[in-house]
Formats: structure tokens, sequence, C-alpha cells
């Protein structure tokens, strides 16, 4: 359900440091990816883009098909281009991602909004300085859902009581599932959400450890041969927006410190994301190389959208429900956080 209203605004970023302490999917960028595996670099080792020296940049993103254009764009030599050294790490979720970039030990990260505007409550120095991904808007086919096997469970407001599964506490996952509860005249107090990663949710609806569980593609698709189904899109059952779901970001030391690394950054991952949209074959092959997918599978899932635009009314949205979901500490400073991209 796509807004008519308010068109997307874009700006040029600025960011800054980042840490991710997280167990890490390392990934060096030396450069030929002769293994098949994701993580190899968009510079290649000693390579550069024009005159301009490589600088290694340390990216912290979620092993999730919303990241598909960090790997078409190594493969197109985007960041080859533009001199950039990639050095992937992953991590379970935005939430996890952004303590790592608030305290420097990343240099950009892959996150959900809603995080980034609650970190923004906190006072943590962030700025968004790229799209990540946004929902098709879609309900019919949407790659973010609510999954469940239980015949009791046919609307949202049924999960009321329930224990329902999210990859990160106090984020996105069980905010937009408490909306959706919500919007359908349930009480989402009564939720009683646990956190799981994303590949071993399917498993515990079946084991009855959880009654439902937000989940996201590829997992999506590798669960519906185990009796797992969608019960709602619910990113559009409790706003007309169609939402951007991540964003690319950094902290203000970096963006300050390393002005001319993030401009290339930005135009790479800018080429990557439009890339990416328009060449749907492209990303359907890159998934099987850093996720444990068949390329058969790869042709099944749903693909969200990924535009070069910032949302601002994505932020506006997730401000409101983070406060309703009492995970603000103080102001949300949208004018800070999205000053590069204005």
């Amino acid at each position: 359900m796509t807004s008519p209203a308010a068109p997307r605004t874009r700006t040029r970023r600025a960011a800054a440091a980042a840490v991710l302490a997280l167990p890490a999917l390392l990934v060096g960028c030396s450069g030929d990816g002769d293994d098949g595996q994701a993580g190899t670099d968009g510079a290649g080792a000693g390579g550069t883009g024009g005159s301009q020296q490589t600088e290694t940049v340390a990216l912290g993103i979620i092993p999730i098909i919303d990241v598909a254009p960090v790997y078409v764009g190594i493969e197109q030599g985007f960041f080859e281009e533009q001199g950039i050294e990639l050095d992937l790490s992953a991590g379970q979720g935005g939430a996890a991602i952004v303590p790592g970039v608030a305290s420097g030990s990343i240099d950009i990260g892959f996150g959900n909004n809603l995080s980034l505007v609650v970190a923004s409550s906190s006072g943590l120095p962030l700025q968004v300085v790229a799209s990540g991904v946004d929902s098709t808007g879609d309900p019919e086919e949407d790659p973010y859902v609510i999954v469940t096997a239980d015949p009791a469970i046919t609307r949202p407001a049924d999960l009321e009581g329930r224990t329902v599964a999210t990859n990160t506490l106090n984020a996105i996952g069980d905010s937009v599932v408490s909306a959706s509860v919500r919007a359908d005249g349930g009480d989402p107090a009564t939720i009683n959400f646990v956190e799981l990663p994303f590949p071993n949710m399917a498993a515990a609806i079946q084991a009855g450890d959880v009654d439902a569980a937000w989940l996201a593609e590829p997992f999506v698709t590798i669960a519906a041969p185990q009796g797992v189904r969608i019960l709602t899109t619910p990113l559009n059952d409790f706003t007309d927006v169609q939402i951007e779901v991540s964003s690319y970001f950094t902290s203000q030391q970096f963006a300050s410190e390393n002005a001319d690394v993030l401009e290339r950054f930005t135009t790479a991952i800018e080429e990557s994301l439009a890339y990416a949209q328009d060449n749907p074959d492209a990303v359907r092959a890159a998934l099987p190389t850093y996720l444990e997918i068949t390329p058969e599978l790869a042709e099944q899932v749903i693909l969200p959208e990924w535009n070069t635009e910032v949302s601002e009314e994505t932020f506006e949205v997730f401000t409101e429900l983070a406060e309703t979901q009492g995970l603000l500490d103080g102001e949300v400073d949208l004018d800070t956080l999205l000053a590069p991209v204005r």
C-alpha cells in the first residue's frame, strides 16, 4: 500500500565511526572470490578507482536478501571503480550493528530504521548515508511477514497471549508485529516475544516452542515446505507508507574524518541499489554466493525493492511507532540523523 503523498527525499551523505562487536562472518576483501562465497571486495588487491588510493571500509551487514546489492555491486565492479575495498562482517540485526558503528569498530552499518530512530533518541551520533531496502508495499507479496503453523491463528489479533519469535528484541520485528496486532484490535502487551535467529524460527514453530515468528526472506520460502504459512505482511497492516525497512549508516565522526571515502562508498552503493532493482536476475544469481540456499530456491524467493532515495516518511512512522512501544529514551533528532541525505 504505497502512499501517493510525500515524495521520498534524497541527500548526499556524511557518516561516522563504527564498531561491530559481533561474532564475525568476516570476509576480507582481497578480491578474486574464486570460492564463490560472498565477501570478496570491490577493489581487488591493490586495485583502485582511477588515481584514488584504495581504501578499506568495514561494513556490518545482516545475512539476508536485503543486502544483495552489496554483492551485486562487488560483482559489477562498482566499489572497485570507486577505490573501495569492503571488509564484511555479519550481525544478527540492526539493533546489534548499531553499537558497533557508534563505537567505531565498524565504519558503516546496515540496519533497520526503527533501531536508528531508537539510537537517535539515546543520543548516539549516527547518520544515515544511503537507503538500504524497501518493503514492496504489496500485502500479497512482501518479503517481511508473520508466519505460523497454528490453525487457530487466523488473524494478527489471534497472537494475543502467544509466544512470537523475532531476530532481535526491542527492534523492528516485535514493534511491527505489535503494530499489526494493535491495528487488528488486539493487545500486543500480552505477547511473549523471544529472540531467535531467522534460520531457527521455522523449526521452533514446528517444535511448539513458539506460536509465530517475524520472518524475512529467504527464510520465508525455506519455511514453506515445513508447514509454516504466512499470516500477514505486518508492514502493510498499520500504515499506508511504503516502508523503507533499513538504511546504511555511519557515525558522525567517521563522516567528518572520511568525507571522501564516504562519498565514494555512497556512489558505489547507490549504483548497486539501482542495478539490483533493475536486474532481479543478477540478484537471484548472487543470493547463493552468500546465503546457504540453492539457485533453485533463489528463483522462488520474494524480492524487496531497492531505491536510491531515503524515505523520510518512514522515519516519521517509525518514530511514532517507537514512542508507542516505549522504546525512546529522549527526543529523536531526525534533522541530524538524516542530514547527509537531505
